[in-house]
């Protein structure tokens, strides 16, 4: 199989399968994010994030010089002024080689309304919280392969190092390199991306753009339609994605490492207040290795959620988990991506 197929071939595919677009999703040989490429974060004034960026810089094996330390009030929700001071030390410290960002905290996850990895990437827009529900500026990441272009211009993607516990963090670290090169080799049973349809209306809008059920050898997938009804164990999974307050046949998912899951919802983003509903942090417990979710109420626009189809297509193409959240929302100001960056399982 090839590390990546040409652009017209992987269109060819994604369309087939539906999914209705195709523009500039494949790699096209570009150089995924490695770990000589990140610039980890740490909050000196969270034990949490000094343990587990201790634990990342080692089995990551960063170098000291690609850490940043900050002090950052450990809430939930920061204000403007309050994210203004890391802002300024981010720009400050950061270099041409940093090309991408890991924060090793679970709190603070939001700026106001914004989700604190794309305020840290794209920079904290207050329009958006004087109305949530309206549409929002477009990523210049969405669908793009990252280029030095972009690093130039200070353009960083960045996710949140977020879990319950210092030891789900450690946890979740060991998937995220169990996870590296894994898929889509000769010999190797197929991966599992899992869609499933739901009942809940107004969650269950990204259903039209879900690529049909396939089985697709030369990437190594097997692409699953499922109603949420269904309480059959699902195999190997890679990749699952609903649309409902909550996730309620969990146990019957086998995750594999570097495995990608959300459900739309308004509030999964608020990692540890999420209004009655299920927080992302929940499929990490489970053992997803990254998942998005909004901090402030999105109104369901299907652009302020991650694509099934692209998110498919470029994990499939070698991206990182990094890489191809980023590249699966349009419109990510109120979103915070969480996990493990560098997991890469279609790697070469």
């Amino acid at each position: 199989m090839p590390s990546w197929w040409p652009p017209k071939a992987l269109c060819a595919l994604l369309l087939l399968l539906g999914a209705g677009v195709c523009a500039q999703v494949a790699g096209h040989g570009a150089k995924r994010v490695l770990a000589a490429d990140l610039g980890l974060v740490v909050n000196q004034a969270d034990p949490y994030s000094v343990a587990v960026g201790d634990y990342y810089m080692r089995q990551r094996g960063l170098d000291a010089s690609q850490v940043l330390v900050v002090d950052l009030p450990v809430k939930p929700v920061l204000s403007a002024a309050e994210f203004e001071p890391l802002q300024a030390q981010l720009k400050a410290a950061l270099g041409g080689k940093t090309r991408a960002l890991v924060l090793a905290w679970t709190q603070p996850y939001a700026v106001e309304c914004n989700g604190i990895t794309a305020a840290v990437t794209l920079g904290f827009d207050p329009e958006v919280c004087k109305n949530t529900c309206a549409p929002s500026k477009p990523s210049p990441l969405f669908n793009r392969v990252l280029t030095p272009a972009h690093t130039e211009e200070g353009l960083r993607p960045s996710m949140l190092l977020a879990a319950r516990s210092v030891e789900s963090a450690k946890a979740l670290i060991d998937r995220g390199l169990a996870a590296d090169q894994q898929l889509g080799k000769r010999g190797v049973p197929l991966a599992h991306a899992v869609f499933v349809s739901t009942l809940d209306k107004a969650r269950n809008v990204r259903a039209p753009l879900f690529p049909v059920a396939a089985m697709v050898p030369a990437l190594g997938l097997q692409i699953d339609r499922v109603d949420s009804s269904q309480a059959e164990p699902l195999p190997r999974v890679i990749l699952y994605q609903t649309g409902s307050v909550r996730e309620e046949h969990m146990a019957r998912i086998a995750w594999l490492p570097g495995a990608l899951a959300d459900h739309l919802t308004s509030f999964g983003g608020q990692l540890l207040h999420a209004q009655g509903q299920m927080s992302v942090l929940d499929w990490l417990e489970a053992g997803a290795t990254a998942s998005y979710g909004t901090v402030s109420e999105p109104c369901n626009h299907l652009q302020k959620f991650p694509h099934p189809a692209l998110l498919l297509a470029h994990y499939a193409q070698g991206a990182s988990v990094l890489e191809a959240y980023w590249r699966s929302v349009a419109w990510p100001a109120q979103g915070v991506f969480v996990g493990e960056p560098l997991a890469a399982p279609f790697g070469r």
